[in-house]
């Protein structure tokens, strides 16, 4: 069945960085877009990032634009989200998805807290 682990989630300084993991398996992940998603505490789950398959086009939200970058292997079935320049804002559990916000596909999530 379609597995999506993410890691790489943590306490973090206004400022810093992270780079998010998430490992995929059971479907063939070269043939499908990649998406990370987050949702903040009180607030609904809105899309940040999605990559494409092999050509590896990418797309993102205007909030975190210029700061994120999301890329894939597919050879080693894993997507990441590096993430730079971090604001309090982004402070949000991420999670990992395959085949958007309607699929039943998603990860556990993985906490990110940017704060002094």
């Amino acid at each position: 069945q379609v597995q999506l682990v993410e890691s790489g989630g943590g306490l973090v300084q206004p400022g810093g960085s992270l780079r998010l993991s998430c490992a995929a398996s059971g479907f063939s992940f070269g043939y499908f877009a990649m998406h990370w998603y987050r949702q903040a505490p009180g607030k609904e789950r809105e899309w940040v990032a999605s990559i494409m398959t092999a050509g590896g086009s990418t797309n993102y939200a205007d909030s975190v634009k210029g700061r994120f970058t999301i890329s894939r292997d597919n050879a080693k079935n894993t997507v990441w989200l590096q993430m730079n320049s971090l604001k309090p804002e982004d402070t949000a559990i991420y999670y990992c998805n395959v085949g958007g916000a309607g699929s039943a596909y998603w990860g556990q999530g993985t906490q990110v807290t940017v704060s002094s």
